[in-house]
């Protein structure tokens, strides 16, 4: 078997039958997902090299620049390691990098369960809970609430504050939405979620992401708009996903 080229009983096509060109809001986020995917199942084994970053950008349907973002978060991740020069390339290394990465990697098929539907758990609640907050008549003192809780997680630079400060984003526009029972469940999903996140890198370009939608979020629940509050929140839940699924497996 070819392991670089992916060839073997189902034939040349195999990474072209897993790798397909990225759909939805954000490339970044999908891109990560299908190469960890794809690396993760063996579509590209342990040692193998990956394509030329032309070649997967063309598979992908994304721009060279997207693509560069994406391997940086798989190197980050310990998934590959990349050498320069003549008889370079991207190698499969599968070497998680952190104490939180290595333990995920052991964690029992349950727990990986658990997660999976937490994630899926989270795409009804959170953006539910902001199309309700946008219903409200909210407050000066809520407002500004809502405004400090953004700005929080916008100015915190490291990744231990930064993450705390998106809980608290979160949470707070759970919170606006009225309903105790809303802010039970974001609490558990959040809580969740923070088990995962410390699995993955913290990733620049995902974190700009994120910015975008959080302020999407914001302003549609000040302008009182639920549809649009609702649709940027799932934008967010799913860009996230994409990478945990990806990245945590």
């Amino acid at each position: 078997m070819d392991a670089a080229a992916g060839i073997g009983p189902l034939g040349r096509g195999l990474p072209d039958a897993v790798l397909r060109p990225v759909r939805g809001h954000h490339a970044f986020e999908a891109c990560v997902e299908q190469l960890a995917t794809a690396i993760r199942l063996g579509v590209y084994p342990l040692g193998s090299t990956l394509p030329p970053e032309r070649e997967l950008a063309e598979r992908l349907g994304v721009s060279r620049a997207t693509l560069r973002e994406a391997m940086a978060a798989l190197r980050q991740a310990g998934l590959v390691e990349t050498t320069r020069g003549r008889g370079g390339g991207t190698v499969v290394t599968l070497k998680p990098r952190t104490p939180s990465a290595r333990k995920a990697l052991r964690t029992s098929a349950a727990t990986r369960a658990d997660w999976l539907d937490s994630l899926a758990y989270r795409r009804v609640v959170e953006p539910g809970a902001a199309a309700l907050a946008a219903e409200q008549d909210l407050s000066a003192a809520q407002v500004a609430q809502l405004e400090a809780a953004h700005e929080a997680v916008a100015s915190s630079g490291r990744p231990a504050p930064h993450r705390q400060a998106d809980s608290r984003f979160h949470l707070t526009v759970a919170a606006l939405s009225g309903s105790p029972r809303m802010v039970e469940a974001v609490t558990s999903v959040q809580s969740t979620l923070h088990e995962m996140l410390l699995a993955i890198p913290v990733l620049d370009a995902n974190i700009a992401h994120s910015d975008r939608q959080h302020a999407a979020v914001v302003r549609a629940i000040l302008a009182g708009r639920p549809d649009h509050a609702r649709r940027a929140m799932e934008h967010h839940c799913d860009d996230t996903a994409a990478l945990l699924r990806g990245l945590v497996g």
